[in-house]
C-alpha cells in the first residue's frame, strides 16, 4: 500500500498549533540521533509493536535504527517511512535546488506488507522537518526536529548563516493531546482520505505509564552519555593530529634553520681561509688573484644564498594570499626567451622556442609564470655546456597545457632526481666547474606550481641532457589546489 500526503502538511506547525504547545529546544543533530535511539532501545526493550511514522536523514547511521527495531518487533508493527518523490529536488534540512532525492527505506522493507512508504511531493513543507511518531496503546512519542530557514546575514557578527552552522528545533514529547492533533492532521492530508492510518478504536494514552517514563529518561541519559563520549573521542584524535602536524612543522623549521645556517657558513669559512692565505708574507702574484677571485666567488655565492632565502621566505609569506589569473603562455615565454638569448650564444648554445599563439590561457599565480620560467630556463642553460642545445616547447595536454624545458646538458643522476626540489639541493657532479647558486629555484617553481594546481616533472640521464614538464590548469577547469580548498 501507498500512502501520499499534501504538500502543505507540516508536522511541526501541527504541535505548536495546540494550545500551550512544548517549547522547541535548540539541539544539535547529535543529541537527536541520542533520543532516537533511546526511543528504539525502550521499545526492543518492552516488546512494544507499535505503529511508526517516520522521516529520518537518509544517511545508513539513521536508517539502521529502523532496522534494529523491525529485526526485534516489526513482525507485528506498522512503519509508515516518509520520503520525497523521485522527481523532487529538495532535500530534507536542506534547500530547495540542492538536487538531492531522500530516499529512506530500502527496497526489502519497502516491499513489506508492513513497511509503508509515505510519498511526499517535491515542495513539501515537511523537506525541513524530521520525526518519530510511536503509537501504541501502552506507549505514544512524538520526536520532531525543523530546521529553520536560513537567515539573510547576522545583523551583530554580519556571517551569513548555513544549514550547517544552525541548530535544530527539536521537540520531544509524550502528551496525547499533542501527538493527537498530529495523528488529526496526517489523516486530513492523506490522499485518499479514505485511507486509516490507524483503527477507529485507537485512542492515544494522555500520559504513559510512569515506570515507560523513568525508563525512557534513563535510556536517554545513556544514549547522550555515549554520543558525548564519541564526540569527545572524535575531538581528541582531531586535536592529537593537530599537535602531530604542530610538531612536524617544528620539526621542519628546525631542520629549516640549520641547513640554512649551514649553508651560509660554507662561504663565510672559504672566505676566512682565503683572508688567512692573503696574509701570507711570501704571497706571489698569481696565488695572491686565485685567492681574490676565491673571495669574489664566495662572496657571490653568500649573495646567492641570502636572495634566494629572503624571495623563498617572502613568497611563502604571500603565496596563501595571491589570487590567480589566467596568464597566456605567448605573453610570457617569448620574452624570457629573448633575455636569455645573449647568454645563450656566450656559451655557444643553440636556443629556441615553439610557443603557438593559439594555446588557451592557463591559471598561474600572479607573475608566478614569468618566475617559472626564468628558473627553468636559467638551469638548462647554466648547466648545459659549451655548444650544447636548449628547447622550449608547450602544447595542450587535456585539462592542462604542457610546458617543456629540454636541455643536452651534463643530466641528473637517477639517484638525485628525488631531491633536486628540496631546499638547498644542488646537483653534484664529476665536473670541475662549479656551478654555484643557492639550491632554491626549483623549490620556488615547485611551491609556484602547487599554489596554481599545477605540477612538475623530470626525466633526465648523466651526460645526455634533462626534461623537465611544467603542466598548467587550462582556464575554463577548476585547478586542483582551488578543487581542494572549496571541498575544505
Amino acid at each position: 500500500m501507498n500512502v501520499s500526503l499534501a504538500k502543505d502538511l507540516s508536522v511541526y506547525k501541527l504541535v505548536m498549533g495546540v494550545q500551550a504547545p512544548p517549547k522547541p529546544l535548540s539541539l544539535s543533530p547529535a543529541t537527536l540521533l541520542s533520543l532516537v535511539r533511546a526511543q528504539i532501545d525502550l521499545l526492543i526493550e518492552q516488546q512494544i509493536a507499535a505503529t511508526l511514522w517516520v522521516k529520518l536523514p537518509p544517511e545508513k547511521i539513521w536508517q539502521s535504527e529502523l532496522a534494529r527495531y523491525k529485526s526485534s518487533v516489526g513482525a507485528s508493527s506498522f512503519i509508515y517511512t516518509c520520503q520525497i518523490d523521485e522527481s523532487g529536488k529538495a532535500e530534507v534540512g536542506g534547500d530547495e535546488g540542492e538536487g538531492r532525492v531522500n530516499s529512506f527505506s530500502s527496497p526489502s522493507s519497502a516491499s513489506s506488507s508492513h513497511h509503508i512508504s509515505v510519498h511526499l511531493p517535491p515542495d513539501s513543507q515537511l523537506r525541513r522537518e524530521n520525526f518519530l511518531m510511536v503509537l501504541s496503546p501502552q506507549f505514544c512519542s512524538l520526536l520532531l526536529a525543523h530546521r529553520p530557514l536560513k537567515k539573510r546575514k547576522n545583523q551583530i557578527s554580519g556571517k551569513v548563516n548555513t544549514d550547517k552552522n544552525q541548530p535544530l528545533l527539536i521537540i520531544t514529547t509524550v502528551e496525547g493531546r499533542v501527538i493527537q492533533q498530529v495523528l488529526n492532521g496526517i489523516q486530513q492530508a492523506i490522499a485518499p482520505e479514505s485511507s486509516p492510518i490507524l483503527p477507529a478504536s485507537f485512542i492515544c494514552p494522555t500520559v504513559p505509564q510512569g515506570a515507560l517514563m523513568n525508563q525512557l529518561l534513563a535510556k536517554q541519559l545513556l544514549r547522550q552519555d555515549e554520543i558525548n563520549r564519541q564526540i569527545i573521542t572524535v575531538r581528541t584524535s582531531k586535536l592529537q593530529q593537530q599537535n602531530q602536524e604542530l610538531h612536524n612543522k617544528e620539526q621542519l623549521k628546525d631542520e629549516y634553520l640549520n641547513n640554512v645556517c649551514q649553508e651560509l657558513r660554507t662561504p663565510l669559512t672559504h672566505m676566512k681561509t682565503a683572508l688567512s692565505l692573503l696574509n701570507s708574507p711570501n704571497l706571489k702574484p698569481p696565488q695572491r688573484q686565485r685567492y681574490l677571485q676565491m673571495l669574489n666567488t664566495q662572496c657571490d655565492h653568500q649573495n646567492s644564498l641570502i636572495t634566494g632565502l629572503l624571495e623563498l621566505v617572502q613568497l611563502q609569506q604571500n603565496l596563501e594570499g595571491t589570487n590567480l589569473e589566467s596568464v597566456r603562455l605567448s605573453d610570457i615565454v617569448p620574452g624570457v626567451v629573448s633575455t636569455y638569448q645573449p647568454v645563450a650564444q656566450e656559451k655557444g648554445i643553440m636556443l629556441a622556442y615553439t610557443i603557438p599563439t593559439e594555446l588557451p590561457p592557463v591559471w598561474c599565480v600572479s607573475g608566478g609564470l614569468r618566475q617559472i620560467v626564468i628558473n627553468l630556463l636559467h638551469n638548462s642553460i647554466k648547466f648545459t655546456p659549451d655548444g650544447g642545445q636548449v628547447w622550449v616547447r608547450a602544447r595542450t595536454q587535456g585539462d592542462y597545457v604542457q610546458l617543456e624545458f629540454r636541455d643536452t646538458g651534463i643530466g641528473i643522476g637517477e639517484n638525485e632526481i628525488t631531491k633536486i626540489f628540496d631546499r638547498f639541493y644542488r646537483v653534484r657532479t664529476a665536473a670541475t666547474e662549479d656551478y654555484g647558486g643557492a639550491g632554491l629555484g626549483l623549490t620556488i617553481v615547485q611551491q609556484l606550481l602547487l599554489r596554481s594546481g599545477g605540477s612538475i616533472s623530470v626525466r633526465s640521464k648523466l651526460y645526455e641532457g634533462s626534461t623537465f614538464t611544467v603542466q598548467l590548469a587550462r582556464v575554463g577547469n577548476i585547478p586542483r589546489a582551488i578543487a581542494t580548498e572549496n571541498q575544505l
